[in-house]
């Protein structure tokens, strides 16, 4: 007889893998998710045509992750608070009633103060998402939860952003924003699970955790890093709706389909090969197949395609790496330190790419900026070997 001991009880036998809770969790994080990515490339499309220029469009995206990270470092002490089940619902809620306002958003600063909220609804939801999934599993089944739990995060990477621009073009925003406040079905699913106590044992310095792991540099690094490509994600997510043709087979839409899908084939590629012969040599070809798609995304026709299919593989290939190798480098009980900061990372990253590259596509145009984000990730390279000799000095005086 095999006994397992996990999470401080013992158990005869692994228990049922999915109860009533897990399904619904499940099924509430796929439509919070899908919500998320049919306005993630709509919404700066939507500020340009109503009357904002590049830097506007890529405001959007800076304003929606700016409330996103902002809300992510305090989530600790909300969820001390409140509980996990009241943050959850408040996020979807936040962020899936203000979808139904756009389209009463005529100007530029209405449409940013909608997505404001809906960003600081997504740092929630997302948070508690990834909390639930492990408090939810059954002792022993935690790691076939939480397979199934990303399969529920990126299946919407695959057709959320190509989905919205079709809908866009084919019968309007108004479709768009509808199907973006889906997070409100989610709500309603999230109002089933059971409840779920939070642990106390977390800092109670309301995100001092995330700061004081940003001072180590084995952490920094790999931030700093994965910042990188999120950067680079940022402005293709942002512009690419704006820079090639709406529809057709050589368009934004397709283009976003192929990256959606080679992000997924890469975060598996990356976790096989991880498991067998290590994480950290992934970096480099993850960073230069990325820097490759980027400046095939600044061409157009079938290099457009191509480049989605590099940055998507090549960025698949870093989330999966740069979360193991942060995990690799925090004690258990950091494990939700390590997973803030990985988070913080993407989406801090995201915003600054649509944020701050608008500038250089007003001044250089788009394709200047697709090949500067090729610079930066080839320049990221840098850091590789300079944290593979102080992390393995580090691990050696440890």
């Amino acid at each position: 007889m095999s006994v397992r001991f996990e999470g401080g009880s013992l158990s005869q036998k692994p228990e049922r893998l999915l109860d009533r809770s897990l399904v619904l969790l499940l099924f509430s994080t796929l439509l919070t998710l899908v919500g998320f990515y049919l306005l993630l490339s709509v919404v700066p499309l939507y500020t340009e045509r109503a009357g904002g220029n590049s830097s506007d469009a890529g405001l959007a995206t800076g304003v929606f992750m700016l409330s996103t990270v902002a809300v992510q470092v305090v989530m600790p002490s909300v969820l001390r608070r409140f509980g996990y089940k009241p943050a959850l619902m408040a996020g979807q809620l936040l962020m899936g009633a203000p979808a139904l306002l756009y389209g009463l958003a005529g100007s530029v600063p209405a449409i940013l103060a909608v997505t404001l909220v809906r960003g600081a609804g997504f740092g929630a939801a997302i948070v508690v998402l990834g909390a639930l999934a492990v408090e939810l599993a059954p002792p022993g089944r935690r790691g076939a939860v939480l397979g199934m739990y990303g399969v529920a995060l990126t299946l919407p990477t695959i057709f959320g952003g190509a989905l919205g621009l079709w809908i866009v073009e084919s019968a309007g925003f108004g479709l768009a924003f509808a199907l973006g406040a889906l997070p409100l079905a989610g709500f309603a699913l999230a109002a089933g699970t059971r409840r779920v106590v939070p642990s106390r044992e977390e800092d109670g310095g309301g995100g001092a955790g995330f700061f004081a792991a940003m001072r180590r540099g084995e952490l920094s690094r790999i931030f700093l890093l994965f910042s990188t490509v999120t950067v680079a994600s940022g402005v293709v997510i942002t512009f690419l709706p704006l820079s090639a043709p709406p529809s057709g087979l050589y368009s934004a839409a397709a283009a976003l389909l192929v990256f959606g899908i080679c992000v997924s084939l890469g975060r598996l590629a990356a976790g096989w090969y991880g498991d067998r012969r290590g994480t950290r040599e992934l970096l480099v070809p993850g960073l230069l197949a990325a820097a490759v798609g980027m400046a095939l995304l600044s061409s157009e026709g079938a290099a457009l395609l191509a480049g989605g299919a590099f940055f998507g593989g090549g960025f698949g290939v870093l989330q999966n790496a740069t979360l193991m190798l942060v995990m690799d480098r925090v004690s258990k009980a950091e494990y939700g330190t390590g997973s803030t900061l990985w988070n913080v990372a993407f989406d801090a990253g995201t915003g600054i790419g649509g944020f701050a590259i608008g500038f250089v596509v007003e001044l250089a145009g788009f394709a200047a900026a697709f090949l500067l984000c090729a610079a930066l990730l080839v320049a990221a390279t840098v850091l590789v070997p300079l944290d593979l000799a102080r992390y393995s000095a580090g691990s050696r005086a440890a």
